[in-house]
This record gives structure tokens, sequence and C-alpha cells, in this order.
């Protein structure tokens, strides 16, 4: 569509229509037609609404394995679900047990993936070379809580473990005096789409507590992994 009729129809002045337009270009929504003097829906939107649509259909699978995993557990604990975008993780479905403690990872906050425990556990299933294009090893990392990796070095010997584990952990490195554990599920193409993960206090848990936690999200990322690929838990 030409500008000028963009601004017939919405009864706006023409120069207000282009200038909505060139910040709308810069930001990836519209793409221009210049052999048409024209302007169009640029291929981000229909990624916005599949990203919009895998994440919903991630939560609605996942829900009720998070509400098995809190009611199993030995602790108090919050279950929740993260998704990985770039460098961060954002937590997409949250379910709280009884007397869990207040935490920050409500839906749709986002934290350094590196720093918690689901981020971990979704960058320890990613190819190395995509670990090193959001971390490169002269990269330097940051910090939150005044925990965690600093160097690429330090974060490859952390997710390492997580492989080797089955499942990633942290403590007091997002917020201090609590910890998380977290497993990542896969899809058929054995990408890591989601992250399972749950956040306690750290003085409520000793080694057995954590082993034990670690087990039950391993095994609940197994089962989501399982819906996503359309297999029976």
């Amino acid at each position: 569509m030409r500008a000028s009729t963009l601004a017939r129809e919405l009864g706006m002045p023409r120069s207000s229509v282009y200038q909505l337009i060139a910040v709308m270009m810069d930001e990836g929504f519209l793409v221009h037609y210049p052999e048409d003097q024209a302007y169009g829906l640029s291929g981000l939107l229909s990624e916005i609404g599949t990203s919009s649509s895998r994440t919903a259909r991630i939560g609605l699978l996942a829900g009720p394995l998070l509400e098995r995993l809190v009611a199993q557990s030995s602790i108090p604990v919050v279950a929740h679900l993260a998704i990985l975008t770039g460098s961060d993780v954002i937590y997409v479905a949250k379910v709280q047990g009884f007397r869990a403690p207040t935490t920050v990872s409500r839906i749709g906050v986002r934290l350094p993936a590196h720093l918690t425990a689901t981020g971990r556990s979704l960058l320890a299933a990613l190819p190395p070379s995509q670990v090193t294009a959001l971390y490169p090893h002269d990269a330097d990392l940051i910090v939150r809580a005044g925990g965690g990796p600093r160097t690429r070095a330090q974060l490859d010997s952390i997710l390492q473990r997580c492989r080797d584990d089955g499942w990633a952990r942290e403590d007091g490195e997002i917020t201090a005096d609590y910890a998380s554990v977290g497993a990542a599920a896969v899809d058929r193409n054995e990408y890591p789409s989601a992250a399972v993960g749950l956040t306690f206090l750290a003085v409520a848990a000793n080694e057995v507590n954590w082993q034990e936690l670690g087990e039950r999200v391993s095994a609940t990322a197994a089962a989501l992994t399982a819906r996503l690929q359309g297999r029976p838990d």
C-alpha cells in the first residue's frame, strides 16, 4: 500500500504517516517496494506470531508436568518453564508450591542465560558454534549477585558439568540465598525448545535434596521432550 493511501484511509497527515513508516521500517516491521512506491508487512510479523504460538503450545504441554513436579518435591519449590532468546531466558510458565519462596522468575521476566539453571541447561544443549556466537571467547560475562562465570572458559566448564549430570544448577548467582536446578527439553531436531526449572531457598536443601531435585527436573524435561516429539511420556 502507498503512503498516500494509508494517510487517506487513516485520516492522518501524510507527513505523520511517513514518520511512522520510517520508525516501523527501522524496527523491522515494514518493508519498502520501491518500484511500486509502496510499503508492506515484513516477515518479522509472522515470526512473532509463530513464536507466540509455539510458546503457548509448549506452556500447555508443560503445565501438568510442572504441577506434578511441585507436588513431588521434598522441599518447598517454585517450578518454571523458560525459553532461550538470544543470550537471555524468558520465563513463560510458573507453578508456585506450598510455602515456596517468592522468586524473580515471574512470567515475562528476562534474565541472563549463563547465570540461571534453566539457561545453562539450554546453552549446554546448543551446538558449540552457537554458544560461541552468543558468548565470544574474548567477551567478559556480566554478573548479577556477585557470582557466576566471568569468562567463556568458566562458562564452558559449567556447561560441561551440566552435560555430564544431565541437569544444571545455580546457587545464589541470581538472588542471594536462592538456588535453582534446571534441565532442557528438545524437539525432533534435538534443538532445545524450553527448560524446566525449580527454585528454592538454598538453606532448605542438602546435597541429597540437590540430587533429588536435579533428577526430577531431568525426568520432567524428558517427559516434555516426549510430548514435543509426539511420543508417550
